[in-house]
């Protein structure tokens, strides 16, 4: 029974993998509903998705990087900030009761989902390169807060500044491997890390972004959103319950 578990807990820990690499969102969006839905009190699931993003996103850097899709010069942008505002974020978890917290991240999920729902709007254009660093900030507390590697304004935030939408998810990744960096330090010493599940879901998740960053090359983002808003909407709405009635 606890290796059907096992292969289970690592099934699902891949398929969130692919699904980060594909939209370069980091994976906490999914992996801090999981943990929490698997038991973990949700600051430790906001803590280890943290350290979970860290090898996630270098596993879709390497596949990226490859494809010569990353824009450093924008990443480069946003990585400074965010590490600053990520390490807010992560002490503002210290001041913010667990059923709040669910409730924000629910609302986040709304908003991607939302977001994915209308990718057909973003267009290429000149890049504003002055403006990057405040959309960094802002990624970089969220990704404190909730764990979530910052991806979610990372990516439509590059979108709509001009970065073609691959680029941008690319991108994205390149800068959440910094921002998951100074997050999960702070969430360490606050004790928010829990190893064990670290262990256990990191290696998947790492195999699985390998696999999402191929399969950005070849799927168009568009034939996936509808599914994939559908399925943010529902851990929205699991998220907000569970934050109301905690």
């Amino acid at each position: 029974m606890a290796v059907l578990i096992y292969i289970i807990y690592f099934s699902i820990a891949i398929i969130i993998g692919i699904l980060a690499s594909l939209f370069g969102l980091g994976g906490g969006f999914l992996i801090v509903p999981t943990l929490t839905l698997l038991g973990l009190p949700v600051h430790h699931a906001i803590g280890t998705s943290s350290a979970i993003i860290i090898f996630s996103s270098l596993s879709a850097i390497i596949e990226y990087r490859k494809q010569e899709k990353i824009n450093y010069k924008a990443g480069i942008l946003i990585v400074i900030p965010s590490i600053i505002g990520a390490y807010i974020g992560a002490c503002l978890t210290m001041y913010i009761q667990a059923g709040i917290l669910k409730i924000i991240f629910g609302i986040v999920l709304l908003f991607v989902a939302f977001r994915m729902m209308k990718q057909e709007v973003w267009r290429e254009k000149k890049l504003k390169h002055w403006i990057i660093p405040f959309g960094g900030f802002l990624s970089g507390i969220i990704s404190g807060l909730l764990g979530i590697g910052g991806g979610i304004i990372n990516v439509p935030f590059l979108a709509y500044l001009g970065l073609p939408i691959h680029v941008a998810v690319a991108t994205s990744s390149f800068s959440i491997f910094f921002t998951s960096m100074a997050s999960a330090f702070k969430h360490y010493f606050l004790g928010n890390v829990e190893f064990i599940w670290l262990v256990l879901f990191a290696p998947a998740i790492v195999i699985g972004a390998q696999f999402g960053a191929k399969l950005a090359k070849k799927i168009k983002s568009k034939d996936l959103k509808s599914a994939f808003s559908l399925l943010l909407i529902i851990l929205a709405l699991v998220m907000i319950f569970k934050g109301a009635f905690s």
